[in-house]
């Protein structure tokens, strides 16, 4: 998805990425097609829960739903990924994919199952 790391904030379990929309995946319409907003959101929501078990787990996604507010044009995009609420079996996540100026894009939720991660390093910024 192109997703680059721009910080974890520990205290509220929060990610941000960014994104950049490329041409391909805008539609006749001039938007990005809405599965691939998804998929940024996803993205997003999987890092952030990721990031607060320091690499340890990682989501099996149960659900995702999300809700496209504005139309997500090609270019420069942020996200925000926070993990809302963790327990042993069940984790929901939330995020909100925005233009660089703040507007708000996108939501999602999901409603994951903490998995175990093999390997993953955390200190090589993605």
């Amino acid at each position: 998805m192109g997703a680059e790391f721009v910080s974890f904030d520990k205290d509220t379990n929060t990610v941000t990425i960014n994104f950049t929309a490329p041409e391909v995946f805008i539609t006749p319409r001039g938007s990005v097609q809405g599965g691939l907003v998804a998929g940024f959101l996803d993205e997003t929501m999987g890092w952030a829960h990721t990031y607060s078990t320091n690499g340890e787990y990682s989501p099996l996604m149960l659900d995702v739903n999300f809700s496209l507010l504005r139309p997500v044009r090609q270019g420069p995009l942020v996200a925000k990924g926070t993990v809302i609420k963790a327990g042993k079996r069940i984790v929901f996540l939330s995020a909100e994919l925005m233009e660089p100026d703040g507007t708000i894009l996108a939501r999602g939720t999901s409603t994951c199952i903490p998995t175990p991660n093999p390997g993953i390093d955390l200190s090589v910024p993605r």
